[in-house]
């Protein structure tokens, strides 16, 4: 594989956040998914993993800049049997009276008595450099599959949407566009984590997740209060003394509902099942504000009537705690 730097676009002394954004401004370009015409694109897509594999990850890096280790993570050894007199096919025999070796069956070595820490020592260098295991021909140790980086999305969800359950659309940072159900329950803030969407792995393990954040659209006549709705309803000053059946908005359309006859700005009326969808499949409560509403211009028998029942003396409606 080329040098890994080169495929990357990067320079040797390129800090973490510089690789990480080129491997995956790289591999969103590369992915095979955006390139189904194009029959290199998953050789391309490998290759930027692989890369990415090695300076990636802070120590392979480490290994790869001091040559321990080539563009594809395997170890480089770093010298051979020739530096231990009486290994070396081209080094000299060892002469008389000198302590020979010579490999078992077993894998391990025969040899002159003193001589075993020294044999596992240098064999147990070559099992850290190379990955051989303790005994010749033994399995070798599989290294765990990296797996994907996840990624972060945020969606704008409608309490409309929320309500019919319609599906929503999310762009990813990997150049998917999905199209996304809102489970029940769901509110502002809350993420939705969606399986195999993230990055993928740059060595054949599991790809990441997306992590998508839900955020509701401002409404402009609903408030979200947990599972309830509010509203502000506008009533006028009839409505409010006589009582009256109004008509409210909600979001599954309006509805009739009856004013008390007598009530005061404020006061709350609770519509049941009219709120957002729960995750228990029942809906929350619309709570309805009742809003006290003067006309624009008085009229002159009105104001009169104000009139004659302030000379009345009619007691205060606040109580002593407000100074009255």
């Amino acid at each position: 594989m080329r040098d890994p730097y080169q495929v990357l676009g990067v320079a040797k002394t390129a800090s973490e956040a510089e690789i990480k954004k080129a491997f995956r401004k790289l591999a969103k370009a590369s992915h095979p998914d955006s390139n189904q015409d194009d029959p290199k694109a998953q050789e391309r897509f490998a290759e930027i993993n692989a890369a990415y594999e090695i300076v990636g990850d802070k120590e392979k890096r480490g290994k790869f800049d001091r040559g321990e280790i080539d563009a594809e993570g395997k170890p480089r050894f770093q010298g051979g049997f020739e530096d231990f007199q009486g290994f070396s096919s081209r080094g000299p025999r060892p002469g008389p009276g000198a302590q020979s070796f010579r490999w078992t069956s077993q894998g391990g070595a025969g040899q002159g008595a003193g001589d075993d820490d020294i044999l596992s020592e240098i064999l147990s260098g070559f099992s850290n450099r190379a990955g051989f295991g303790a005994r010749r021909g033994g399995p070798r140790p599989q290294a765990p599959r990296t797996a994907g980086e996840d990624v972060q999305a945020t969606v704008a969800v409608t309490l409309e949407q929320l309500m019919l359950g319609e599906k929503v659309q999310v762009e990813l940072p990997t150049g998917r566009t999905l199209e996304v159900s809102i489970p029940a329950g769901t509110r502002s803030g809350k993420q939705i984590r969606l399986r195999g969407q993230g990055w993928a792995s740059p060595d054949g393990g599991p790809t990441g997740d997306a992590m998508v954040t839900v955020e509701f659209v401002p409404h402009p006549l609903f408030k979200v209060e947990g599972d309830n709705l509010r509203i502000e309803l506008p009533v006028s000053l009839d409505e409010a003394v006589l009582g009256a059946k109004v008509r409210v908005p909600t979001l599954g359309g309006p509805v009739t509902m009856t004013v008390p006859a007598g009530s005061n700005g404020g006061r709350l009326m609770r519509l049941k099942g009219k709120g957002l969808p729960t995750a228990l499949g029942g809906h929350g409560d619309l709570l309805v504000a009742l809003k006290l509403m003067l006309p624009d211009e008085i009229d002159p028998d009105f104001e009169a009537l104000m009139r004659r029942w302030r000379e009345a003396g009619h007691a205060s409606v606040r109580g002593p705690e407000y100074g009255a």
